[in-house]
Order: C-alpha cells, then sequence, then structure tokens
C-alpha cells in the first residue's frame, strides 16, 4: 500500500473514475477498489492511482483496501446485495479506523419506496447510520450520463426522440463529472458535511421536451418527447437486455418522477465547489463525440 489515504470505490463507474480524476489532478494520492483487471484499471494506474483488487461483498479485500485509509467513496451498482455489501463495508471502515464515508444513495431512496433498489438504497443509509462512522448520504437526480447510455443514446441518434413514461415530470439533469467534483470535496474536507444527506441536481429544472430540447439546441437538429407507456418501456428495457432487477427498479420510479420525487435544482455543488453544475447543453457539448456517432 501507497501512502494513500482516500478510497474510492466503483473506481470504474461514471463518478468514481471522475472522483480519481479530479483529486489526483490536485495531487492528492487515491486508492481505487476494483473487481477486476482490465483496460480500465489500467487507465487508472496510468493516471497515477494507486489500484487494489476485491469485491464489495468480500469482507476481507475490503478491510484490506481501508487499511489505512482516512475517508472513503462508497458506491454499489442498481443490483442484488447492496446491504450486505454495505454493512461488510461498514464494519471493515470502523475496524480500519475510517474517519468518514461517502456514500452513494438516490433521490428515490425512501421507507415506502416500491422500487426494490430505491428501497436497498434507503435501508443501506440507515445501516451506515447505525455504524456510528461519519457518513455523508448523496442523493442524486437522474444522471445527465442517461443520455449517453446506449439504449437512450440510440432512440435520439436514430429517431430523433426521447422514449420514456415520465409525463410531465421535471427534473435537472446531474452529470458525474460535477457530483465527483462534490465527492472529491467531502473526501478531502469531511467535517463539515458529516451526518448531513444532500440532494443532488443541476442547475436547471426541466421537463422532458425540455431536454429533449435542450439537446437539439446543440445538436442542431428538432428532438422530440414521446410519452410512452409504462408496460412499454419496461418491454423495451428488458428487450435491451436489463436484467429484472433494474427493471423493476426502473418501471417503479418512472412513476416516482411523475409525482415529483425527482425535482429540483443545485443548492450544494456550487456552493462546496465553487462552479455550477453543467446544463443539459454544456453536458451534450462536453460528450458532442458520442452524440456525432
Amino acid at each position: 500500500m501507497t501512502q494513500a489515504t482516500i478510497l474510492v470505490t466503483g473506481a470504474t463507474g461514471f463518478t468514481g473514475r471522475k472522483t480519481i480524476e479530479t483529486l489526483l489532478s490536485k495531487g492528492v494520492p487515491v486508492r481505487a477498489l476494483v473487481r477486476k483487471e482490465d483496460e480500465r484499471s489500467a487507465e487508472l494506474r496510468a493516471l497515477g492511482a494507486e489500484v487494489v483488487l476485491g469485491d464489495l461483498l468480500d469482507l476481507n479485500a475490503v478491510r484490506s483496501a481501508l487499511e489505512g485509509i482516512r475517508t472513503a467513496y462508497f458506491v454499489y451498482p442498481i443490483a442484488p446485495g447492496l446491504i450486505d455489501a454495505t454493512a461488510r463495508f461498514a464494519q471493515a471502515a470502523k475496524e480500519a479506523g475510517v474517519d468518514a464515508v461517502v456514500n452513494m444513495s438516490q433521490i428515490s431512496a425512501r421507507r415506502e419506496s416500491k422500487s426494490n433498489a430505491a428501497l436497498d438504497h434507503w435501508t443501506a443509509e440507515r445501516v451506515f447510520d447505525w455504524s456510528g462512522l461519519a457518513v455523508t448520504h448523496l442523493r442524486p437526480t437522474y444522471f445527465a450520463q442517461w443520455l449517453i447510455y446506449p439504449h437512450f443514446r440510440s432512440h435520439i441518434l436514430e429517431k430523433a426522440e426521447i422514449r420514456l413514461p415520465f409525463g410531465e415530470g421535471r427534473h435537472a439533469p446531474i452529470a458525474a463529472e460535477d457530483q465527483a467534483r462534490l465527492i472529491a470535496a467531502i473526501l478531502e474536507n469531511p467535517a463539515p458535511h458529516q451526518g448531513k444527506t444532500y440532494t443532488l441536481h443541476g442547475p436547471t429544472e426541466l421537463n422532458q421536451q425540455g431536454v429533449a430540447d435542450a439537446i437539439g439546441e446543440v445538436l442542431g437538429r428538432k428532438i422530440s418527447y414521446t410519452q410512452i407507456s409504462l408496460e412499454d418501456y419496461k418491454r423495451e428495457l428488458l428487450d435491451a437486455g436489463l436484467p429484472a432487477f433494474i427493471v423493476q427498479h426502473l418501471g417503479e420510479v418512472a412513476l416516482d418522477y411523475q409525482h415529483g420525487i425527482f425535482e429540483g435544482e443545485d443548492s450544494i455543488i456550487q456552493e462546496v465547489t465553487g462552479q455550477a453544475p453543467m446544463t443539459v447543453q454544456q453536458f451534450v457539448t462536453l460528450h458532442a463525440a458520442l452524440f456525432n456517432a
């Protein structure tokens, strides 16, 4: 192990990778926890991160990864196992003497949630709270990265449409890049944020046609929002190869979206980092190569 005192899990994912890049750009040593050696882990090493292997469900691997760590970022995919992984991570962090943890949750995390994944996130938050660790919970709205996920990007590129059962619900898409700046800032100076829960949003709340218009403004073409039924949505997701666990989650939070659960605009990222999160237009411009494919 090196002198790194910050651990980032989910190191090859959207927020994990960008958090590592942000910290390394400031000369902060980082230890990155990855599940396997591949091109992405090699890229992290090339950037200067210390890369260690381990599964978040493997208590001993997590305990080893946390040795000498002062603050840690915990993120788990939308998949079964979150509560087990949280409990094991919390136990390992307590044993290792970790000072603070930043926990990635989601805005739909509620006791009454019908989504199994969202309820798991709410329960996982409580596990961290019970552990006695100094924890900051992050609850982002829908990521701007949704626009570049293959299933959704193909509709934008091939059919010039966004197809969702979101009605007239609204949200302010939040980029992983902006979340990472906040995560990095909290990891470096956790004390002001301990015990707090932050909802994370972009700067401008939009309905789905508003999102489509913002994309079209950058691409120079008309993009339309097509309202589809919840049944059609779930069928399309299954046809696209998404696991049933994710489809169940997305179906339930689509109803949450219609009921305003995902609403809000940034109230913390600019305050803490000094830089406002990206608009949809700025996000599409940043990832123009993907939209011009």
